[in-house]
């Protein structure tokens, strides 16, 4: 186990964890490692190439301002989305960019950021290298990253720098171990995270980026009910949540159904925000994004016993179900389609959900599967390239599936014949099956059999 909470949930920036906040990341450590390594100053020209997934949907998913940004030295939990528009078209204007704000250079677009849609690198779909030259035109360095998904990024050659983490007290690697952990000490999934968590940070530490993740969910949120208009990209998509959230602050509360119409505009409001290019958190990615705040928001305004407590076992439980997905399988769309990323989500909310309700670690283990299972196969073909159709109403679709996941683990106290470990490797190996251009390519499914308008 090397993988924190801290970073299944990442602030950022809209609308791609693995398109937009990963290249981010990405450039800005590239050109870091300049600085570092005294080169940085000698940089007369700085090529970006993108393959791959990054390359065929990359200007969909704002891959191209979030490669300028980074080598600018911006990073996605920083960055004021207000501001971006600004900067991207002053580095356009001036065809310059000022390297980590401190070294300015001649920047021409069309050749020092280049889309290779025909080109795969071996180690994932999502690769960018980058080259930095004298002026002379002699390479000074170069260096290929993968975008793995939810903003997490690898370098080639690196060595993983978590292996050297401290190793907490009690590790897991599956849900059976994790379970079994429960077992063993009587503890429950949320005290488990919360004991590991402590290796790496303080209590208080722990508990104050809980409320802080939940703060930046709950403006997003909040944003997302307010602002009105047309998303960008091209696609002429309206945003709803505003409208719907009116309709249903008349209608009152006389529906029995009336709390899943809430949901559905939460999670949809979110993932407008995120297309919007907004504040988000990754959950475990920015496309599905709404699902865990939208299950969160039922949570504290329609559930009785609702508390802070509870919130707080629904995060530290969620994100112990995000690390055995990130761990064992993958939260990258471009690797292993949509159930990667909404599916991963639904199972985190699921489980989550549980914790928050008291359930037993069991039924957290089985809502989780329950939650992937009837997701297993989704493709992720966003129509454009861009994070709109269909992804903002599936992550309205997968916050109703948590929810109902919950419902059923919890009523249900015969034990079920599929577990968590068996479907999180089903999902994996139903990625790896997929055919790429069902993965991140905008090639097959609704983008190519949608018109867009």
């Amino acid at each position: 186990m090397k993988t924190s909470i801290f970073e299944i949930f990442k602030i950022g920036i809209g609308p791609s964890s693995s398109h937009t906040v990963g290249p981010m990341r990405a450039a800005r450590e590239f050109v870091t490692t300049l600085q570092r390594e005294e080169l940085l100053t000698g940089v007369a020209r700085l090529k970006t190439e993108l393959y791959g997934s990054l390359a065929l949907t990359g200007r969909g998913h704002a891959t191209d301002r979030a490669i300028l940004l980074g080598l600018s030295g911006e990073v996605p939990d920083e960055v004021d989305p207000a501001l971006i528009g600004m900067k991207i078209d002053g580095i356009r204007d001036s065809k310059s960019i000022c390297l980590l704000s401190t070294h300015r250079i001649p920047f021409d677009e069309a050749g020092d950021l280049l889309f290779l849609k025909m080109q795969i690198l071996a180690g994932h779909p999502n690769a960018m290298r980058f080259t930095a030259f004298d002026k002379a035109g002699e390479v000074l360095k170069t260096d290929v990253y993968y975008s793995v998904g939810g903003g997490f990024i690898s370098r080639v050659g690196d060595v993983d720098e978590n292996a050297a983490r401290k190793t907490p007290p009690h590790p897991f690697g599956s849900a059976a171990e994790m379970l079994q952990i429960g077992d063993d000490r009587d503890l429950a999934i949320w005290e488990i995270v919360l004991e590991n968590e402590k290796t790496w940070h303080n209590e208080d530490a722990v508990r104050a980026y809980i409320h802080r993740i939940w703060e930046v969910m709950e403006n997003c949120v909040s944003r997302g009910l307010e602002t009105e208009g047309i998303l960008p990209g091209g696609l002429n998509v309206r945003r709803r949540a505003p409208q719907l959230a009116r309709k249903l602050s008349v209608q009152g509360t006389s529906d029995p159904l009336g709390a899943i119409d809430w949901v559905n505009v939460f999670a949809m409001a979110v993932n407008e925000e995120n297309a919007a290019g907004g504040r988000v958190v990754t959950a475990p990615t920015n496309g599905a994004a709404g699902i865990v705040p939208a299950v969160a928001h039922y949570y504290m305004r329609f559930v009785p016993e609702a508390s802070i407590e509870g919130l707080e076992r629904y995060f530290l439980t969620a994100g112990a179900i995000g690390i055995l997905y990130k761990e064992n399988a993958s939260i990258s769309g471009a690797e292993v389609g949509c159930q990667g990323e909404v599916g991963v989500a639904c199972s985190m909310a699921a489980g989550g959900l549980v914790a928050a309700l008291g359930g037993s670690n069991r039924q957290v283990e089985y809502a989780a599967e329950i939650g992937m299972e009837h997701n297993l196969g989704m493709t992720c073909d966003p129509i454009g390239g861009l994070v709109q159709i269909p992804c903002i109403e599936r992550n309205a679709m997968g916050s109703v599936k948590a929810i109902n996941a919950c419902r059923i683990a919890m009523r249900d106290m015969d034990e079920h014949k599929v577990s968590l470990d068996q479907v999180i490797a089903t999902m994996y190996q139903t990625g790896l099956d997929m055919q790429s251009r069902y993965k991140e390519t905008s090639l097959a499914g609704l983008a190519v059999n949608v018109i867009e308008c």
